[in-house]
């Protein structure tokens, strides 16, 4: 297969590339209206108890609160005629607005708990109808509207659920915009230094726009047809132009190398294709298995990541294997044009001393060497033996973010939260003497401040004083019960909360659904910890098998996991210290609180899977050094003096796709740029430099080692180079092998 890309992409350049661009015009096109079919949220488990409750809410009640107005009186109280007349007239302008509905104030019922406890601020409670895109263009429609100063003398500012999630959408926008600012010049930069030439420091970038074209264009389709989440522009930009770069590098170096090394320049391309680019192949297919493993989870915050990551990986590993061998080939010699004045140039073709020796004088010394390194690891991961996890809210915003302010307000001032109350619905009928029982028990749990139901509202045990209830908690064949507390949203407390509700004794022959916001956190946290062990099971097997394929040895894919799983741990662990436990939340600008559960689990699979790419990256040419019947020790030295400098440029490149992030606004967007980012060094410096020597040189001869069945599997359907001559070594000034030499897989 790569004997027919090489030859295409040699005798078809043109073509090839006229098509390219094409192709690449037309992803720019359809990508365009990919921002449009994006949505924010995403986070919750379709098929859990608190999303039916919202269900049958929406149904038969119009609809639970998800948007709160917080009016402040400029002067004096809520109650003051002045104010009275403002927010009367608020309430009415927004029954009028299509979209909405459930619109409840302090003004329309004189609620008590809709007023602050000093009397200068009250709520308007509604339901913004539509699914996440619909609801945040109404929202913002709303805010543009209705918030801010008015001149009748109140303050309005947004918040709730859908205002958090519009903050974010907005919010994640800014961040990417600066992140790329910083990362793209950057890169460019690092490029040059890497590289030398500024023809050849801009192929890598090239193939990093083309998959970002071509991904975008993938979720303007798929947006279309199902849920894609917002924040997934972010994972395609980064993964994008970082594994684009990194796969170009490969080749341009592979490609200078053999020009250097006295191969023509269509030979050169053969053998770039032959080596490189099949090392690309199977490295984006290690990646994308990786990411795949994230449609076994139902929220579609986590399989939009699937999606965007399979097809950024995807696109950037063919547009590698077909632009880029006929970009190649129309240079020519020319990539090494455009040199650019550095004190010590990159040479194509030459090792690099520095990881030679290192890997050198780890093999000599393989404990003593690796054992140090080891422990630090360990010991940056030791902070995840205290993790806790949780879903995004309000606090991962900058503390400026009006629904972040609103939310701070309705903890504070108010006698519980009615935005954040226990959502409980009862899809049937349910007689009022059953009912008046469900309510009172649920209002004799611990840190609950009241009960509202059709039948009137309770507190510890009894109905509130001449309470007739609220009639429109109630249906004929159905019930909503609100059960309000002063608890944190998303504590911990408020979880055993919701423990606790669900395990009051219902009505006779009723089944309530528990919702609200933190029953869907903790539905969200059962849900993925369920599926979590079924996810690292199919990375786990499909890595193995993968690996095998291409060594040949079962041996080699369980050292890879171990190795991957002690960087991945560390960077995790990392994360944990400073984003749970709140170190350098000052200099970051964060609010330290659990770690998000769906960004960790990202974070995994996207860490673990650009680890095997660097995997793939030095294993290759050592297994290549191997098979042409170097001793173990000489193909890993030489392997890595040949791979240390690509794999160290390709990850610093990759890393600051990743660490741009960094200066993200949202925290947890912060979290993954910067625990993806270290991950990628650490597997980069301390695993591939360290760690690596260190096992092969303890394993041996072993390190090759599969059993007798298993070797004539991988003879007759591994991703090697069956039954071909190893490469005669090339030298300088020697001459070229003949066109179609053979040759085994290498970096």
């Amino acid at each position: 297969m790569f004997e027919r890309i090489a030859e295409l992409t040699i005798r078809r350049s043109k073509p090839v590339l006229v098509v390219a661009a094409l192709l690449v015009v037309l992803m720019g096109a359809v990508g365009a209206g990919a921002f449009g079919k994006l949505a924010g949220g995403g986070f919750d488990d379709p098929a859990a108890e608190s999303t039916r409750a919202g269900q049958v809410i929406d149904e038969k009640f119009g609809g639970e609160t998800n948007l709160v107005l917080l009016a402040r009186a400029a002067e004096g109280r809520v109650d003051d005629p002045a104010a009275q007349r403002s927010g009367r007239d608020l309430v009415a302008a927004l029954k009028e607005e299509p979209g909405l509905s459930n619109v409840v104030s302090y003004w329309d019922t004189q609620n008590p708990a809709l007023r602050s406890e000093d009397g200068r601020e009250a709520m308007v409670l509604l339901h913004v109808k539509g699914d996440e895109k619909e609801q945040q263009e109404a929202v913002d429609k709303l805010v543009d509207t209705h918030a801010g100063a008015r001149e009748d003398g109140l303050t309005v500012r947004a918040g709730g659920a859908a205002a958090v999630s519009s903050d974010l959408s907005t919010q994640v926008g800014k961040d990417l915009l600066l992140a790329e600012a910083i990362a793209v010049p950057l890169t460019l930069l690092l490029l040059l230094v890497v590289f030398g030439s500024v023809v050849a420091a801009l192929l890598p970038l090239l193939i990093g726009v083309v998959a970002v074209a071509g991904t975008f264009a993938v979720l303007a389709v798929l947006g279309g047809v199902t849920d894609v989440s917002t924040f997934a522009v972010n994972l395609t930009t980064a993964l994008g132009l970082g594994l684009g770069i990194d796969y170009a590098l490969l080749m341009v170096n592979r490609f200078r190398e053999q020009l250097g090394a006295g191969f023509d320049v269509d030979e050169a391309v053969r053998h770039t294709v032959r080596t490189a680019g099949r090392t690309v192949a199977f490295s984006a297919a290690t990646v994308a298995v990786a990411l795949a493993a994230l449609l076994v989870f139902p929220q579609y915050f986590l399989r939009t990541f699937a999606y965007a990551g399979v097809a950024v990986v995807l696109i950037a590993a063919v547009s590698t294997l077909f632009v880029m061998p006929a970009v190649l080939n129309v240079l020519g010699h020319r990539v090494n044009n455009g040199r650019v004045p550095l004190p010590k140039p990159a040479s194509a073709g030459t090792r690099a001393p520095l990881w030679g020796r290192l890997a050198r004088t780890v093999m000599r010394r393989p404990a003593l060497t690796s054992l140090p390194v080891l422990a630090v690891l360990l010991v940056a991961a030791s902070p995840l033996l205290g993790i806790g996890f949780g879903t995004p809210d309000q606090r991962v915003l900058p503390e400026d973010a009006d629904s972040r302010r609103v939310a701070t307000a309705l903890e504070r001032n108010f006698d519980g939260n009615d935005d954040a109350a226990v959502r409980i619905a009862i899809d049937g009928p349910v007689n009022g003497a059953d009912l008046d029982a469900y309510a009172t028990r649920l209002s004799e749990v611990a840190d609950v401040v009241r009960v509202e139901a059709a039948t009137g509202t309770y507190a510890m045990g009894s109905t509130t004083s001449t309470d007739p209830g609220n009639a429109a908690l109630g249906r004929p064949a159905a019930q909503r019960i609100n059960v309000v507390t002063a608890l944190a949203p998303k504590s911990d407390e408020a979880q055993n909360l919701i423990e606790q509700v669900r395990a009051v004794t219902p009505p006779q022959g009723a089944q309530p659904l528990v919702g609200g916001t933190a029953a869907e956190q903790l539905d969200s946290k059962d849900s993925i910890a369920d599926r979590l062990p079924l996810a690292v099971a199919l990375v786990a097997l499909t890595t193995f098998f993968l690996l095998f394929l291409f060594t040949g040895s079962v041996v080699q894919p369980l050292r890879a996991l171990a190795l991957n799983l002690v960087s991945l741990g560390a960077a995790l662990g990392v994360m944990t210290w400073i984003f749970q436990d709140g170190h350098l939340s000052g200099l970051l600008g964060f609010t330290p609180q659990p770690m998000d559960m769906s960004m960790t689990v990202l974070l995994f699979c996207i860490a673990f899977g650009l680890s095997m790419d660097y995997e793939v990256f030095v294993t290759s040419r050592i297994k290549e050094l191997h098979d042409q019947g170097a001793a173990n020790e000489t193909a890993v030295v030489d392997g890595l003096g040949h791979t240390g400098r690509i794999v160290s440029a390709a990850a610093c490149l990759l890393a600051v796709s990743f660490l741009a992030f960094g200066t993200a606004e949202v925290s947890f967007m912060q979290m993954f740029g910067l625990g993806t980012g270290l991950a990628i060094l650490i597997d980069a410096v301390a695993v591939r430099g360290v760690l690596l020597p260190a096992a092969m040189r303890l394993l041996g001869r072993s390190a090759w080692y599969a059993p007798g069945p298993l070797r004539r599997f991988h003879t007759r359907f591994g991703l090697s180079e069956g039954g071909s001559a190893p490469a005669p070594a090339v030298v300088p000034g020697s001459p070229a092998p003949k066109s179609g030499a053979n040759s085994t897989p290498g970096a």
